[in-house]
């Protein structure tokens, strides 16, 4: 959380020192009396501009935050999957009871130690061998009765659901906005920034507070972007807290079904 709340501040800062930078410069080179002819023209000209600039951002806010919500829905139903196969394997003679729990709670552990790697758009190839051992482990069961070949088949059933959902995690862990779509974002924060440098306010406080004011909020917004864009990464990203529970549940009361 830190480390993102320092990363926005530095981006804003950095933004507004440059915004006012740019408004001195303007304010230097284009003459007052100019910047108040053409304020009314300017003014329609921009009007445009911060509705379309308006438009791209609020398309890339509700995006990632979708984006954001089925990160964090994907990291449970993944976690409930690991515990419900965990409970399932209790039904089972030994020692395939033991070796499947013991595949579900050191996938689940190799899951949340994969977190690290997810901020940085890797997957952990331990946690994929473990899922690899896991499927086997339970396709090779050969049940002896009616009622552990129905636990043999919520297991696979429950398996398919559990790899479905990890790769989607690992998609979304890899996968953001396009790239033109950030040159769009980037693109018109600078101009709905700018286009004030050309109106013609006298005051020099009022025009450094107008641009000022204008630049946090955009900059806020590219950053509550970014930050959503990728959903594991960062202090405010999901987190393995799914598979954590899952972990104290299945080590809290043992291997029940």
């Amino acid at each position: 959380m830190l480390s993102t709340a320092f990363f926005g501040g530095v981006v804003i800062l950095a933004s507004v020192l440059t915004a006012i930078a740019g408004l001195v410069v303007a304010r230097r080179r284009i003459p007052l009396p100019v910047r108040e002819r053409h304020t009314t023209a300017i003014g329609t000209i921009y009007a445009a501009v911060y509705v379309l600039f308006g438009l791209a951002a609020g398309f890339s806010l509700f995006s990632v935050w979708q984006e954001f919500q089925t990160a964090y829905k994907t990291t449970e139903a993944e976690a409930s999957s690991v515990e419900t196969i965990y409970r399932l394997g209790g039904g089972f003679p030994e020692p395939v009871r033991g070796q499947v729990q013991q595949l579900a709670e050191s996938y689940a552990r190799a899951a949340v130690e994969e977190w690290p790697l997810l901020e940085q758009a890797q997957s952990s190839p331990h946690a994929d061998t473990l899922l690899d051992e896991l499927r086997r482990g339970v396709q090779d069961i050969e049940p002896a009765t009616d009622a552990q070949g129905a636990l043999r088949t919520q297991a696979l059933e429950e398996l398919n659901e559990l790899e479905a959902a990890r790769v989607l995690r690992l998609v979304l862990a890899r996968e953001g906005l396009p790239y033109i779509l950030w040159v769009v974002l980037v693109v018109g924060g600078i101009l709905t920034v700018a286009f004030p440098y050309l109106f013609g306010i006298d005051a020099a406080w009022l025009h450094t507070a107008t641009v000022v004011g204008l630049t946090v909020l955009v900059a806020l917004i590219l950053c509550v972007i970014g930050i959503l864009d990728y959903p594991f990464g960062g202090g405010v990203g999901v987190q393995p807290e799914s598979f954590e529970v899952v972990l104290r549940e299945i080590g809290g009361n043992g291997g029940g079904p």
